[in-house]
């Protein structure tokens, strides 16, 4: 209690979903409909998806439609969206693009 006031700190609920080695025109369906499927079932404005591109090598331009369709997604039903293990190469095309604010970013060492 603070001042009176009861205070609660929210407990994001996460799912992780491993974005593929290259994310792009081969991959991108298959990793929307599974990045879908974990947003749609998070309670609405509780929830964090933690999409885990470390093992990614390469994003195409279909792939950086994937992932703001996902952030889309996840804007519409409040749930956040934070990208771990961001290559350099994904970090410049994210700013390139204008879209680096449309998602939490995981800080590194180097930045």
């Amino acid at each position: 209690m603070v001042g009176g006031l009861e205070v609660s700190e929210m407990v994001l609920e996460e799912r992780v979903v491993v974005a593929p080695q290259e994310l792009g025109l081969d991959s991108r369906i298959e990793f929307r409909r599974e990045a879908f499927s974990r947003v749609d079932n998070m309670p609405r404005g509780t929830g964090r998806l933690v999409i885990d591109l470390s093992a990614t090598r390469s994003v195409d331009s279909t792939g950086l439609g994937a992932l703001i369709m996902v952030q889309r997604r996840a804007a519409n039903r409040r749930v956040q969206v934070k990208l771990i293990g961001v290559n350099e190469e994904l970090r410049f095309l994210l700013v390139l693009t204008k879209v680096e604010d449309l998602f939490e970013v995981e800080k590194t060492d180097t930045h």
